[in-house]
């Protein structure tokens, strides 16, 4: 890219570096803003291929298929690469265009591509012919080169994927599960879903044993919260017993006081009749 920018003044130079780094920072997060560099760096330095392909690469991340493959084609002229060719075929298949998109995908300029721009390529070729229910071709398309990659090649894991995929689609289960189990482990960086797709065909299923989780009672709470019903039923009755005794108690100290103030009252009156009488 530095080269790409000696043909600029060198504050504008400096000026579309920075936005190419900002697109580079926001692409993945902020799409949107991330284009707004793309199109001022765009702009400032137009027969500047790595800001046509910054912009296409934005277009791209955003579904704007036809602007992607016009700064792809831009990008082409400009620098002689053949790099962007995989991202042309998808856009090609994205606007529903298979044809053309076969067509370019078969130029003999994909010979001279690097071996992971190849397996890019290999994975839309696959894809198109899944589109056009050619099942089989999907599968035929990515047996080759997906026995030829490196393990440890970061687009590994995206062909094992994707060769995994269209067996599952073609109905070949097994082959399936084992080429999803190799793309989890040459899968270091995390950049597919395979193993949930593999626990998928294990019949895995982790949201219902976390719901389970959830509504399941351990057994032993479930002693303890009776146990401490019988507990508050055994201290309610006590309590109760308690206060029908105090009641008891209660009437019976009034009773007596009641008799005691009858032989007070007897006492009374017979003092009264003997002096009566005197």
């Amino acid at each position: 890219m530095k080269s790409q920018l000696r043909t600029l003044s060198k504050e504008n130079a400096e000026g579309v570096a920075q936005h190419l780094v900002m697109v580079a920072e926001l692409l993945d997060v902020e799409p949107e803003a991330a284009l707004a560099h793309a199109e001022t760096a765009v702009r400032r330095a137009g027969r500047v291929p790595a800001a046509r392909e910054a912009l296409g690469l934005v277009a791209y991340r955003l579904g704007d298929w036809a602007r992607a493959l016009g700064e792809f084609r831009t990008v082409r002229r400009l620098s002689g690469s053949n790099h962007l060719i995989p991202l042309m075929v998808d856009c090609e298949r994205a606007l529903g265009r298979h044809d053309k998109a076969l067509e370019l995908a078969q130029s003999p300029e994909v010979e001279g591509l690097a071996i992971d721009d190849k397996v890019e390529l290999a994975i839309v070729v696959s894809g198109i012919r899944r589109d056009l229910g050619q099942l089989d071709a999907a599968v035929a398309g990515l047996s080759d080169i997906v026995k030829r990659i490196n393990p440890n090649r970061p687009s590994a894991a995206r062909i094992y994927y994707a060769y995994a995929d269209a067996q599952l689609a073609a109905g070949h289960l097994e082959v399936a599960r084992d080429w999803f189990s190799r793309a989890v482990d040459a899968d270091h960086e995390l950049t597919t879903d395979a193993a949930e797709r593999l626990d998928e065909l294990d019949g895995v299923d982790l949201t219902d044993l976390l719901e389970g989780e959830e509504e399941t009672t351990p057994l032993e709470d479930v002693s303890e919260d009776e146990d401490s019903d019988e507990d508050s039923d055994e201290d309610s009755d006590d309590t109760e017993d308690e206060f029908a005794e105090d009641a008891a108690d209660e009437a019976a100290d009034d009773q007596d006081e009641d008799d005691s103030d009858e032989d007070d009252s007897d006492d009374e009156d017979s003092d009264d009749s003997t002096t009566d009488g005197r």
